[in-house]
């Protein structure tokens, strides 16, 4: 029986129409073949829209659907379900794109036209070989997996766990908190960090439903959306876990001292450390790598003095493997070593901080007991603040940090608060971005505290000095844009705002968890409106910065979408797992197994009774890497077959008549009219 093939051309407003002759496309479609009918709309996502599509399936007798209008990634499962509705299988369904492909793209109104034509004789061509594919249902396991213990993934275990769901939190680091944890103030309220913090630091340690794994890495995942295998390695403490009590003894007597990287490498920490004693759990770690007992087998102190028993130095690396139906990332974000960008002196001046080691110098629990002062010990008398370290920077990063603005105006306003407001602060920025709630008042606010504003990118900071008064400083040169000239401005001390980006491991992290990453090399999300918290992957959900730069209500209200869409999964216990799936002709595969070290998702096995590989549905997302290179053409992508890529093809290249432009005097046919014919 030959097909009948509906085809319908959206005018989206004038952002189709506006450069495509949407009526004229649909003329055309009708007199392709198979096409029984061809139909314009001003709006076919809208309900009268899916209803033409509905009403036709069922009245025309359509066993083929296509829609032309915008991007499919934004409305091809609302035509899907329509067609469903109609009684009609969804994948006898195309959508193709017109208006990102042909009418924002394409100056010239005919050939934007005519290439729309192409792209509707395209799918038309393509749609007649289309098969009936049917979703199926797999149980959904309740537990979810939160991976990282910064701000985001504490209120995203916190969010499930609320729901009477199990959670698994793991955090590389000795302790959970993330890069909140070395903050003293947030903006623009300047609460205490650590007293928002700290409490939901607590709440997850308490919290019944979540299994907190701190000094733990996720090695390896495998398994399919609800169904997730996850082993991961735990990292020996040299500390008893069940019997420490958190006296800190043990730090007392440790005569070793390296760096810490929780101070930013401002001061020192000893072999047996914790990040502040706020710390969560409260329980130090030994650092194998500096321990004089476990590197030389020398001193000992810490197990001499413990008064629990606790030090165990036999204690080793452990592997663990759970079972979880979610997934829910919040690796959190690093910050930019500004060490590269050398006229800014950053490790050849002392008195140039970044962001967070001024932090540290700022927080009451830091190196200096909260006290602003300079390495020897005196308050500074003037400071430079430096935007856009490393963001908005072709040689670095062109995106945004978003955060810059707020914590350099946060600095304005400590320093003069704790030093005095005789301090005088230069501001050096390319554009002000104070965009949240309590922003723009909180810079207002900073102005008339006699903080100066100068709109240039410095050039270099130096300490040559030129005139008596530059003697002893640090000289900050720049251009001030506004006044269109050269300044030189001496200062104590520099601190850089440098940008947030992606952490060191977000490739390999996203080998492991099967996601991609954006062009900026944070995560990226299914879609960048509709699924922020979504990824490709199914059941893998974002959280917090790992997808991009957020301050710190972004990413707790990032964490809780993320949070809600696991358990949204959880809650239902069902999952619909998509058909478009590989497979492999079992008579046409000569065994080759090339296809198994391609598949990014271990869902190819070898049957070796039969000698062909063989795909697992459950685990595979259909990316099509063994289709693409397997070399008898075994390999098929079900909903994207060779017939239909090539007839898709053929379509598209076919010989498409250019219609003549009705005149402007002429009444062009209006949406409602074809809409009443439709009816």
């Amino acid at each position: 029986m030959a097909n009948r093939i509906g085809v319908y051309v959206c005018h989206c407003g004038t952002n189709i129409a506006g450069k495509v002759d949407s009526v004229g496309v649909a003329k055309f479609a009708s007199t392709l073949k198979n096409v029984v009918v061809g139909r314009d709309y001003k709006f076919m996502c809208s309900d009268p829209g899916q209803e033409m599509i509905i009403r036709d399936i069922k009245d025309l007798g359509l066993n083929r659907v296509v829609v032309a209008s915008c991007s499919p990634r934004l409305h091809e499962k609302t035509f899907q379900g329509a067609c469903q509705r109609g009684g009609l299988n969804p994948f006898l369904f195309q959508m193709t794109c017109i208006r990102e492909h042909c009418s924002w793209v394409t100056k010239d109104f005919d050939e934007a036209t005519e290439k729309a034509k192409h792209l509707v004789a395209a799918a038309v061509s393509r749609v007649n070989y289309h098969a009936k594919l049917y979703h199926r249902e797999e149980n959904v396991h309740p537990d979810v997996l939160v991976v990282g213990g910064g701000i985001a993934g504490i209120q995203a275990s916190l969010d499930v766990a609320k729901s009477g769901h199990r959670v698994h939190l793991v955090e590389r680091d000795a302790s959970i908190g993330g890069h909140m944890a070395q903050f003293d103030k947030t903006f623009p309220t300047l609460d205490c960090a650590a007293c928002i913090s700290t409490p939901k630091m607590v709440a997850v340690s308490q919290e019944p439903n979540i299994n907190l794994m701190t000094y733990s890495e996720v090695t390896e995942v495998s398994g399919f959306v609800g169904n997730y295998q996850v082993k991961i390695k735990r990292k020996p403490r040299y500390i008893d876990e069940t019997k420490c009590t958190g006296c800190g003894l043990c730090m007392e007597k440790c005569p070793k001292k390296v760096l810490s990287e929780f101070e930013e490498g401002i001061s020192m920490r000893r072999a047996v450390h914790r990040n502040s004693p706020q710390a969560v759990p409260n329980i130090p770690v030994i650092d194998a790598a500096n321990c004089l007992k476990l590197t030389k087998d020398k001193c000992g102190n810490c197990e001499k003095f413990c008064p629990s028993g606790a030090i165990d130095y036999t204690q080793t690396e452990t592997e663990l493997e759970l079972d979880v139906g979610t997934i829910v990332l919040a690796t959190g974000y690093d910050i930019l070593d500004p060490t590269p960008l050398k006229q800014y002196g950053f490790g050849r001046y002392p008195e140039v901080y970044t962001g967070l080691q001024f932090e540290r110098l700022n927080n009451a629990v830091g190196p200096t007991g909260g006290k602003i002062v300079m390495k020897n010990g005196q308050p500074p008398e003037s400071v430079a603040i430096i935007h856009c370290v490393g963001s908005r920077d072709k040689n670095y990063h062109e995106y945004c940090s978003r955060t810059c603005c707020m914590y350099a105006l946060k600095y304005d306003h400590l320093i003069k608060d704790k030093v005095g407001h005789h301090v005088k602060i230069f501001n050096f920025y390319i554009d002000m971005r104070c965009f949240g709630k309590g922003y723009e008042e909180f810079y207002r606010r900073v102005q008339e505290e006699g903080v100066s504003f100068i709109r240039g990118r410095p050039g270099e900071i130096t300490d040559q000095a030129q005139t008596p008064e530059e003697e002893g400083k640090l000289i900050v040169v720049s251009e001030d844009t506004l006044l269109g000239r050269r300044i030189r401005v001496p200062v104590d001390m520099v601190i850089l705002c440098t940008a947030m980006e992606p952490r060191k491991d977000t490739a390999e992290v996203a080998r492991i968890f099967g996601i991609s990453q954006g062009m900026d090399g944070f995560f990226l999300e299914e879609h960048p409106k509709l699924g922020p918290v979504s990824t490709a992957t199914d059941g893998i959900f974002l959280a917090g910065a790992c997808q991009g730069p957020k301050d710190i209500p972004d990413a707790v209200a990032h964490a809780s979408g993320g949070a809600a869409q696991a358990m949204a999964l959880a809650a239902r216990g069902k999952v619909s797992i998509s058909p478009t799936t590989s497979w492999i002709n079992p008579d046409i595969c000569i065994g080759c197994k090339m296809c198994i070290g391609l598949c990014a998702y271990s869902a190819i096995e070898f049957d070796e009774r039969r000698g062909v590989s063989v795909i697992n549905e459950a685990m595979c997302k259909g990316c099509g890497s063994c289709a693409g290179h397997c070399p008898s053409g075994a390999a098929q992508i079900k909903h994207f077959t060779e017939k239909q890529i090539f007839n898709e093809l053929d379509g598209l290249l076919m010989a498409v008549p250019p219609a003549p432009r009705a005149k402007e005097e002429e009444e062009p046919v209006k949406a409602e009219d074809t809409a009443e014919a439709a009816a």
